[in-house]
């Protein structure tokens, strides 16, 4: 694993908004943007949502986004009189999770994203690779929403490991449990996995030759 990526608190609720239904590529692009035009967070509060919809055009759906961002900063400075996270540092997990749920717009994937990237806690966020893999796995109901899923794997990630395995696990759904078209064949998870046989175009017979390889090397990793 490379070393944990820490960054201010704000920041992370910000990247994370950005990040929505785009490429990283894309959200960092425009966070860089963000600010080199706002080099301060209450200037993009004070500033309209056209300036900051400009400023973040890359990452998609830049008028909805600069929208959201702007009440986030808005309801922060109501509450600590500035844009800031920093009181969020002496509160329980718990507290701090209420606390930016209360944020307009922030659900709880963003909330603990702001945790485990911006605090460092021992959070686990689920994202859409997270959520799908998940469910094939069978580590959640078929049906569990992304936010029950959330609640659910709470309790199974063991104890400071969330971090590393909400990065293994995105990059696992990028590369091989695509939403379409996913590559069991390569995968070391699979002979683990219920939906495996069902996703893998070429059946049981394909699974069957490359099983005890699989398994091997599923074996190998889970020992390191």
């Amino acid at each position: 694993m490379p070393p944990r990526f820490r960054e201010p608190a704000l920041n992370a609720l910000v990247r994370t908004v950005l990040s929505q239904h785009t490429s990283d590529a894309n959200s960092d692009r425009a966070f860089e943007q963000l600010r080199r035009r706002f080099p301060r967070w209450d200037m993009v509060e004070s500033a309209t949502d056209a300036a900051v919809a400009s400023a973040i055009r890359t990452a998609g759906l830049s008028n909805v986004k600069a929208s959201r961002i702007r009440a986030m900063l808005a309801e922060l400075h109501r509450r600590h009189g500035r844009p800031t996270l920093a009181p969020l540092a002496r509160m329980r997990d718990v507290d701090a999770m209420e606390a930016l749920l209360r944020l307009p717009g922030v659900g709880p994937k963003t909330a603990a994203c702001v945790l485990l990237f911006g605090l460092g806690r021992d959070v686990f966020p689920v994202d859409t690779h997270i959520h799908r893999l998940c469910r094939r796995l069978g580590l959640v109901p078929p049906h569990a929403t992304a936010e029950r899923t959330q609640e659910l794997m709470a309790g199974l990630v063991p104890r400071g490991r969330a971090h590393e395995l909400h990065i293994n696990l995105i990059r696992h759904g990028r590369r091989v449990c695509r939403a379409r078209r996913p590559r069991c064949a390569e995968c070391v998870l699979s002979p683990m996995c219920p939906s495996s046989v069902s996703t893998e175009r070429d059946g049981v017979e394909r699974l069957a030759r490359g099983h005890g390889r699989r398994g091997a090397a599923y074996r190998r990793t889970s020992q390191r």
